[in-house]
């Protein structure tokens, strides 16, 4: 039993003024957790029960598709994560540390080194797989602007595992498996969620999904298919593109003189005062024009960037996060103007994809721009485009990424259904690493033949502080936190209000009786505290029942009160204990 008289408790009135989500100011405010540093947060009593039940939750579904629970150090030596490439691919997000002989580490935000590190030093034969194992680890990634309290933290914890196979049929099973916990995992824990396609990053593999949950607060935006169940992150998406064109069914290519159009708008205004006889007498539109981009990429551990021009629809606008998350752990930024100082022959507003080739730039284009597309586009000449430009015939890109930022209406790219966007919170993330770690670290094993297999593995984590965070973003209302019984830090939140003895011997003799049928319980025995202030706490604590003892005792009774539904019902204190255990279901 928790008794509020000597809890480790503070609730505030206030919000944080850092507070930028309900979450963080709920969280704060209702004293589950205090700031400590931008992104670092300690937590508190409550916060540690709402922490345990969920990485109860979690344990429990990894058990029961037999994954192993083990633990690795959060320090971890460079050299391992130099090895596989990823002291370059983290960058600036790792923090690092060296001791007092000079000798460099880093602080965790990932283990995939360290289980393949594990395996490969315990198992050599065939017979030992497949295997999963899991941890629960608290991760370290320096974020840039750790925001909306322990949604995004320097500071974290996850719940990582791993499996590992010997074909790709055993990984597809382990995936599938997981991907069932996960989904178990989030039901048990009352979350509404998302499956989206999703990338990869800097783990690398493929076959990669998130797990999302919808919010309004969310950093991340996806998208859905309002006619079929297609969902994806807005770096995986894919939206419906035109049916490939026959490049020859296009006029040559025409040279025009367009002074003083160095953006599509002014482009498309010079056009359309222009007696072209190309358009069958109606205007040119934005859609009808090529925009071709300079940015500037750079590979992990290389001091140079390297200049990469995307072609888009006119009346599209790039995405860069969406281009980011398809090159990660690739750099990449908007060009400068030193940077295209650098390749003079790149006449900014002019830029067209007829001589990239020949100045050595790579170039690619949205999928949108089909093969034997004819667009107007620049002719890399100060004050001149060039009309009829084909997609196969005038130009061949290098290759094609998903680079237009995706708009409500964009066409699914399975049924060619409408797409909706929407906003959500990554709960999870399951991928097939595939043989990437165990070729760098020489994970095999001895098929029956006695000839080595490099073993192939699936990655899936899941954020636990997140997890609090997005649960609360969720399920709050405006009167504070409304957890899910499942992660509540209690199950019956009891308020004793008044100053008769009286009152708070009922109070207790049913917080007794409760706690012998295994309900958990939150008792507010303080006394001299107003039943208004007791009031607002049990609804800014979120505690799913709140039984009430009071004024009502005189008449015989208590209140029963239901938080989310703030239903309620008086019953008869001789028989509260059954019917609160009945109405938190407990035996």
């Amino acid at each position: 039993m928790l008794r509020l008289s000597t809890l480790f408790l503070r609730t505030l009135r206030d919000d944080p003024s850092d507070a930028e989500v309900p979450s963080h100011r709920l969280l704060v405010r209702a004293g589950y957790v205090r700031r400590v540093a931008p992104g670092i947060y300690s937590w508190l009593p409550l916060g540690i029960a709402v922490l345990a039940n969920i990485e109860r939750v979690v344990r429990e579904e990894m058990a029961s598709i037999g994954s192993q629970e083990v633990h690795f150090p959060a320090l971890i030596p460079r050299e391992i994560f130099e090895a596989s490439g990823r002291w370059a691919d983290y960058g600036d997000t790792l923090f690092t540390l060296e001791d007092r002989r000079a000798a460099p580490y880093l602080l965790g935000p990932t283990h995939e080194e360290l289980f393949t590190l594990l395996v490969k030093g315990e198992y050599s034969s065939y017979k030992d797989y497949p295997l999963a194992l899991y941890q629960i680890q608290t991760k370290y990634r320096d974020e840039a602007r750790p925001r909306a309290g322990i949604l995004r933290g320097r500071e974290f914890i996850m719940k990582d595992s791993y499996s590992f196979d010997l074909s790709d049929e055993g990984l597809a099973a382990s995936y599938r498996a997981h991907r069932d916990a996960y989904e178990r995992i989030f039901r048990r824990l009352g979350f509404d969620y998302r499956i989206v396609f999703a990338v990869s990053g800097a783990m690398g593999g493929s076959a990669s999904e998130e797990f999302l949950a919808p919010t309004p607060s969310g950093e991340d935006t996806f998208v859905q298919c309002a006619n079929c169940d297609y969902a994806a992150n807005t770096e995986a998406v894919e939206i419906a593109a035109p049916e490939p064109q026959n490049p020859v069914d296009h006029p040559a290519q025409l040279v025009l003189d367009t002074p003083d159009t160095p953006t599509i708008q002014t482009l498309v205004d010079r056009l359309n005062t222009m007696d072209l006889n190309m358009n069958s007498g109606r205007e040119f539109t934005a859609a009808e024009t090529l925009k071709n981009v300079v940015l500037r990429t750079r590979a992990p551990g290389s001091a140079e960037w390297e200049l990469l021009v995307i072609g888009v629809p006119g009346d599209r606008e790039v995405d860069l996060k969406r281009i980011s998350g398809q090159l990660e752990p690739v750099a990449v930024e908007q060009a400068g103007p030193d940077d295209l100082a650098k390749q003079p022959r790149l006449v900014k507003g002019y830029i067209g994809p007829q001589l990239l080739g020949e100045f050595k730039v790579r170039y690619v284009v949205d999928p949108l721009v089909v093969e034997g597309s004819a667009w107007v586009t620049g002719a890399n000449e100060p004050g001149k485009h060039a009309a009829f430009v084909v997609r196969g015939r005038d130009f061949t890109p290098d290759g094609e990424i998903g680079a237009v930022e995706i708009r409500e209406g964009d066409r699914c790219s399975r049924c060619g259904g409408a797409l909706q966007i929407a906003r959500g919170i990554e709960l999870g993330h399951v991928f097939q690493l595939g043989r990437k770690f165990a070729e760098v670290f020489g994970l095999t094993a001895l098929n029956a033949n006695g000839k080595p297999e490099t073993v192939t593995m699936g990655s899936y984590g899941i954020g636990i502080t997140r997890a609090v965070a997005a649960l609360a973003e969720q399920t709050h209302d405006e009167k504070g936190l409304c957890w899910p019984r499942i992660v509540a830090p209690a199950d019956v939140h009891i308020v004793a209000t008044g100053k008769d003895d009286a009152v708070f011997q009922a109070a207790s003799t049913i917080a007794h009786g409760l706690e012998s049928r295994g309900v958990r319980v939150l008792y507010d025995d303080r006394r001299g505290v107003s039943p208004g202030v007791k009031f607002k706490d049990a609804e800014l604590l979120g505690v799913p029942t709140i039984v009430i003892v009071g004024k009502g005792l005189a008449e015989g009774v208590v209140e029963l009160r239901d938080r989310r539904s703030d239903a309620r019902q008086d019953v008869p204190v001789d028989d509260a204990v059954d019917a609160i255990a009945a109405a938190v279901g407990s035996p």
